[in-house]
């Protein structure tokens, strides 16, 4: 599996578009690394990349934007209103994919040797990289910003982790590190900025102070005025959006500003977020005014407008989302082919695909019409009695259709496994036991597509005994073809985890599948039956009021 991490660091430039692009083509150009995002701010003078890589890529990347700066930022003219002590003001490492915490602060580490010792500035550690507590918190290491860096690196306390303990007026410091994924977010205010800042003293986890602690835990704030918006803002930093949530911060924030008569208008993600953090805020509005919506980009599309998340800026989803910015595209030579070429590929002179994939292809097929019937139902007017069990069951057939499809493909590539065991040499008794222990693993590796198969079937039938019971009479011939192609498939699959079985030597996990293979099996024959005679006796009724 890849390993993924991600790189956010910002740097004190929001203005100049020469430096900045600059630094993004540098990362660019970084083999191994992928430039997500750059979010730039005249007033903040600042700019957050996001880019992601490998644990090696992404040092590299991080140092070849740092060199930029070192060349094009001059820290002693700059003036903004974020906070800031150095030219490469903080560049945070997250574990996206495959990685651990550990492993990230491995990286920070690599990344602040390699920078202090070929830029020759001071490098701090902090969050999970901290040596210490009290250096763990980025305002902590930040305190008295640029202007009083020279002050403070003369006590020895605040000895820079790596790179020399002296002031480097042209770069200031840099903090690195290893953290949880960090949600920037602002909330517009149609205010003043003491007021959004007013808001931001009540509800950040720091308060006031240690006796006036603010509401939200794991939230570092502050307000300010925005000049190109015209507006104010509650900007925070969400360290953990799973303890403090973004929609929860933004109606936290509306409530406070109605406390002070004023007036929210939308908010912006700096960056980008985890789709996670995105379809939490869309569970809490569906609850809250009684949604009924099943389709993810309808989901992110309602948190869009509930949250304003274009008031200042397109919110596009593949640009800001990160599942959806790093995602392959999907590895389905079957699955994406036209209806006539994948039947081609079938009646072609292969072994593959075969008997599996069309199974698989027969079952979603199945569940695909429930599914259709269902939505044709669901929302009109003379159906509106049955519409809690439409709703019931849309959810259920719509994402059991979407998980079937990729199966098309799972069930041609489940032999690699194995065939590679049967090309394994066999010269010596070592060897062939080798072979043999590869190509056992390798059938088990490949029954297991057909199963899962089956067991996703076998969920789909109440929700289709549903659909029959109470869909639209006019589709009756929809569901009953859903039904027969649902236990057509599963059927198949059954047939495929028998003779693929033929050759399994473990009779604990014969046992084992076959019993839930044989009752999966049984229970299509019998569920497809008890659509159908639901069916039969609505079709009499529907054709008799018709004559």
């Amino acid at each position: 599996m890849k390993k993924i991490v991600e790189c956010v660091p910002n740097f004190s430039e929001g203005r100049d578009s020469g430096v900045i692009n600059a630094i993004a083509d540098a990362v660019r150009a970084t083999e191994g690394c992928t430039l997500l995002d750059v979010d730039s701010g005249y007033a903040t003078h600042r700019t957050v990349y996001t880019f992601v890589g490998d644990p090696d890529a992404v040092v590299q990347g991080a140092l070849a934007a740092a060199r930029v700066a070192r060349k094009k930022i001059d820290m002693t003219r700059h003036r903004g209103k974020h906070p800031r002590f150095g030219a490469l003001d903080v560049c945070p490492f997250i574990p996206v994919a495959n990685v651990t915490m550990d492993e990230c602060v491995a990286v920070s580490k690599a990344f602040a040797r390699k920078a202090s010792q070929e830029l020759k500035v001071p490098v701090f550690l902090y969050e999970e990289s901290a040596a210490g507590d009290y250096r763990r918190r980025l305002p902590d290491i930040r305190q008295g910003e640029y202007e009083g860096l020279a002050e403070r690196l003369k006590d020895p306390r605040w000895k820079p982790d790596f790179g020399p303990a002296e002031f480097v007026p042209a770069w200031g410091a840099t903090a690195t590190g290893a953290r949880n994924f960090l949600i920037a977010y602002n909330v517009n205010i149609l205010g003043t900025p003491n007021q959004a800042h007013r808001i931001a003293l009540n509800l950040r986890e720091a308060g006031r102070g240690e006796d006036q602690p603010g509401r939200l835990r794991d939230v570092k704030g502050m307000g300010w005025f925005v000049d190109e918006y015209g507006m104010a803002q509650v900007t925070v930093n969400l360290n953990n959006y799973r303890v403090t949530p973004i929609h929860l911060l933004f109606e936290e924030v509306k409530r406070e500003a109605e406390a002070l008569h004023v007036a929210v208008a939308g908010s912006e993600i700096v960056g980008i977020v985890p789709l996670e953090s995105i379809l939490m805020a869309a569970d809490y509005y569906i609850e809250k005014e009684g949604l009924f919506l099943y389709e993810e980009r309808s989901r992110i599309r309602l948190v869009i407008e509930r949250m304003g998340l274009n008031s200042v800026a397109p919110f596009v989803s593949e640009k800001k989302i990160i599942e959806y910015i790093v995602a392959d595209p999907p590895d389905e030579p079957l699955a994406g082919l036209s209806v006539r070429r994948f039947i081609e590929e079938i009646s072609a002179r292969t072994s593959a695909p075969g008997g599996g994939s069309a199974s698989v292809a027969i079952a979603a097929i199945g569940t695909a019409l429930g599914a259709m019937v269902a939505k044709l139902t669901q929302g009109v007017r003379k159906f509106e009695t049955v519409e809690p069990q439409m709703q019931k069951s849309i959810p259920v057939l719509h994402e059991l259709t979407r998980s079937l499809i990729p199966m098309i493909d799972a069930d041609t590539s489940a032999f690699n496994d194995y065939m590679e065991g049967v090309r394994m040499p066999r010269d010596t008794p070592e060897e062939q036991a080798v072979r043999m222990a590869r190509m056992q693993a390798g059938l088990k590796t490949a029954i297991q597509v057909p199963m899962a198969v089956m067991r996703h079937g076998d969920r789909a039938w109440d929700a289709l005994c549903e659909v029959a019971k109470y869909g639209n009479p006019a589709s009756i011939s929809d569901v009953q073809v859903g039904a027969k192609a649902l236990e057509t498939g599963i059927w198949g699959a059954f047939q495929n985890v028998v003779i693929n079985m033929a050759d399994v030597i473990d009779p604990a996990f014969k046992d084992e599948i076959m019993t839930e293979a044989r009752a999966i099996e049984t229970r299509a024959r019998i569920k497809c039956r008890q659509v159908l005679e639901i069916l039969d006796n609505i079709q009499t009724t529907f054709l008799r009021e018709k004559r």
